[in-house]
């Protein structure tokens, strides 16, 4: 069976259609949840508290990336009105859905009196891997690429045969912007694994304004080559514009903290620390 028509459907169970996104997603969620879990113990957070904040935090996030979708697509929703529900039709946005996981994990903190910005270092690189993951959801949705291209362009990047044959998209090969972003946060989640348990390199909130720094850099070029982008108004996308405005501010953020604040490092949190959660 040829590539080129790619089936989102990985099976039926009984009359329900289960996707290879969901798969994909729940795949990725798995192993971020595990990660996040193993770094919370070490860090002297209580795991459950991973666990709660998963909970929560899909469903609500799943609830903004949809209404972040809907307000930027406005004039068609409130010509059809019950397609807002309707979110197997396809239309929801990360950043609507970081920014609910965002809350949720701040209630959770002020709530628990864990560090925010402790928990936001445990959750990101988990964040990351699963937006890693997501993007080969897109893939067999065939769904975030890019404008038209060539073949020989996609074969001059090495890319494999499973990979350039599905983006063959109504008549033309197009840019596999699904691969580019995804890649780009391999490399990004590498770096800062690699870095987080360095000694006396992060201090507390860094791993997250790493990961704060990192995507929108990524996401900003990866954007501008899409072909279903969301648009403020003609020519200015919304996710350009949240990427750089997420930038200014993780980079202000970074040297504020430093220069202003006595903070402990990352790599010295751990079980025994009885003083950070309630920082």
């Amino acid at each position: 069976m040829s590539l080129l028509a790619l089936n989102p459907i990985a099976f039926n169970l009984g009359g329900l259609q289960i996707h290879w996104y969901g798969i994909i997603i729940a795949l990725g969620a798995l192993v971020g949840v595990v990660m996040a879990m193993h770094e919370a113990t070490k860090r002297g957070v209580n795991s459950d508290n991973i666990l709660d904040l998963v909970l929560i935090g899909v469903p609500v996030a799943l609830i903004c990336a949809r209404i972040y979708y809907v307000i930027f697509e406005l004039p068609f929703y409130l010509a059809n009105p019950s397609e807002i529900i309707k979110i197997w039709h396809g239309g929801i946005a990360i950043y609507g859905g970081l920014i609910g996981g965002f809350i949720v994990l701040v209630w959770l903190c002020l709530r628990r009196k864990i560090s925010i910005w402790l928990m936001l270092d445990i959750a990101a690189p988990s964040v990351l891997l699963g937006q890693i993951v997501g993007r080969w959801g897109n893939f067999m949705n065939q769904e975030a690429f890019g404008a038209k291209t060539t073949l020989d362009f996609l074969q001059s990047l090495h890319l494999p045969h499973f990979v350039i044959e599905p983006m063959f998209i109504n008549g033309a090969y197009r840019q596999p912007t699904f691969l580019y972003e995804s890649m780009w946060n391999v490399v990004g989640l590498i770096i800062i694994l690699a870095l987080r348990h360095r000694k006396q390199f992060y201090k507390v909130g860094e791993v997250f304004l790493s990961y704060l720094i990192w995507y929108p850099i990524g996401r900003f070029f990866v954007e501008g080559m899409r072909t279903d982008s969301l648009y403020i108004m003609p020519g200015v996308r919304v996710s350009q514009v949240l990427s750089l405005i997420l930038l200014v501010i993780a980079i202000g953020l970074l040297i504020y903290r430093r220069k202003k604040y006595q903070l402990p490092w990352y790599s010295d949190l751990s079980e025994q620390d009885n003083g950070i959660n309630k920082k």
